[in-house]
C-alpha cells in the first residue's frame, strides 16, 4: 500500500513539475493574464498579468492518474468515476468563468445563476451513480459517537455542502501559494482518514492530488509564476467535496476545512455590516487574508499562518473522526 501511494504521489508530483512551463508559456500566449482589484496593495498590483488557468497543472496528471487506478484495477469504478464528476465537474465551470474573463474580456464572467445550475447537475451526476447502491443518509457527529439519520433531507443537505463549499475553497485563493498550501494540509488529513476507513482506492486518489499540488506549488509559490484560477480553485473545491462525500465525514469536513469557512464567514460578515451600517467595514477587506495583508503583513507572512492553522484543524479534524470509530 504505501509503496503505491508513494509510487502515484511520486508520478503526479513529475507530470505536475514536467508540465508546468508548457502550461505557463501556452497561458502566456493566450494572454490569459489576471487583472488585480484596485483595493489591493502596490504589492498585489505589480502581479497584473500572471498567467491565470495554472490548475491545468495539477488538473492533467490528478485526471491522468486516477483514471489509471480504474484501469490496474487499484480503485472501484464508482470511486473514481464520482471524484472526477465533482473535480472535473467543478473545474470546467471554473475553466469557462476564467476563459470569459481573461480571454474574452468579459469582466462578469460565468453568471452565478449559471455557475449554481452547473453545480447542481453535477451533483445530480453523483447521485444517480450511488443511487442504486442505497444512499447512506446518515451523518456521524465530530467527537461523539453519536449520529442522526436525514433521510430525504440529506439530499438537499448534501447539495448545500457541495456548492457552498466548492465556494469557500474558491474564496480562499487570493495570494501566491495560499490555497495550494491549505489543500495540502486538507488532504493529508483526508489521507489518513481514508486508509483507517479501509477505502485504500480514495486513499491513493488523494495521494495523487497531493503530489500534484506539491509540483504545481513550485510555480505557484512566491513570487508566484502562475495563479490557478477559477478552474483550479473551484476544481479542488469539488475534489475535497467529493473526498469528505466518499468518507462519509460531511461534518468532519466543517473542521478540516475550517479556513476555507472562516473565508467566507469573513465575507459574509462584511457584506451584511456593510449594508446594515451603510458603508461601514468590520475588516479592511474581505476574505480575511487581505484583511491581514493590507494591515501590513507581508504576502509569505500570511500564507504561511494559514498554512499552519490549516493543518492544526486538519489534524483536529483527524482526531474528531478517529475518535467516532
Amino acid at each position: 500500500m504505501l509503496r503505491r501511494l508513494l509510487l502515484l504521489g511520486g508520478s503526479s508530483l513529475a507530470i505536475a513539475l514536467v508540465i508546468g512551463p508548457l502550461t505557463i508559456k501556452a497561458l502566456k500566449r493566450l494572454k490569459a493574464g489576471a487583472t488585480i482589484q484596485e483595493e489591493l496593495s502596490s504589492e498585489h498590483q505589480q502581479k497584473a498579468g500572471t498567467p491565470l488557468m495554472g490548475g491545468i497543472i495539477f488538473i492533467i496528471p490528478v485526471t491522468l492518474l486516477s483514471i489509471l487506478t480504474w484501469i490496474l484495477d487499484l480503485c472501484d469504478w464508482r470511486v473514481v468515476f464520482a471524484f472526477l464528476v465533482y473535480f472535473l465537474g467543478y473545474a470546467s465551470i471554473g475553466f469557462m468563468d476564467d476563459y470569459l474573463k481573461v480571454v474574452k474580456k468579459q469582466s462578469l464572467g460565468l453568471r452565478a445563476r449559471h455557475k449554481l445550475l452547473g453545480q447542481s447537475v453535477i451533483f445530480l451526476i453523483y447521485l444517480l451513480i450511488f443511487y442504486g447502491q442505497q444512499l447512506d443518509t446518515s451523518l456521524s457527529i465530530p467527537f461523539t459517537r453519536w449520529g442522526i439519520t436525514l433521510g430525504y433531507a440529506y439530499i438537499p443537505f448534501l447539495l448545500f455542502i457541495s456548492v457552498g463549499f466548492s465556494n469557500a475553497v474558491n474564496l480562499t485563493d487570493g495570494m501566491d501559494g495560499l490555497l495550494s498550501g491549505c489543500m495540502i494540509a486538507s488532504c493529508w488529513s483526508y489521507l489518513f482518514v481514508s486508509i483507517i476507513a479501509g477505502n485504500t482506492g480514495l486513499a491513493l486518489i488523494i495521494a495523487i492530488v497531493l503530489g500534484s499540488l506539491v509540483g504545481y506549488l513550485v510555480y505557484n509559490y512566491y513570487p508566484a509564476r502562475v495563479f490557478m484560477g477559477d478552474t483550479g480553485s473551484l476544481g479542488l473545491g469539488g475534489a475535497l467535496t467529493a473526498i469528505a462525500i466518499l468518507t462519509k465525514t460531511e461534518l468532519v469536513l466543517v473542521i478540516i476545512g475550517a479556513v476555507y469557512v472562516i473565508e467566507t464567514i469573513s465575507v459574509i460578515l462584511q457584506v451584511s455590516y456593510f449594508k446594515l451600517t451603510s458603508g461601514q467595514r468590520i475588516f479592511k477587506m474581505a476574505p480575511l487574508h487581505h484583511h491581514f495583508s493590507l494591515s501590513g503583513w507581508t504576502e509569505p507572512q500570511v500564507v504561511w499562518s494559514f498554512w499552519m492553522v490549516s493543518a492544526l484543524f486538519g489534524l483536529i479534524g483527524l482526531l474528531s473522526y478517529i475518535y467516532t470509530i
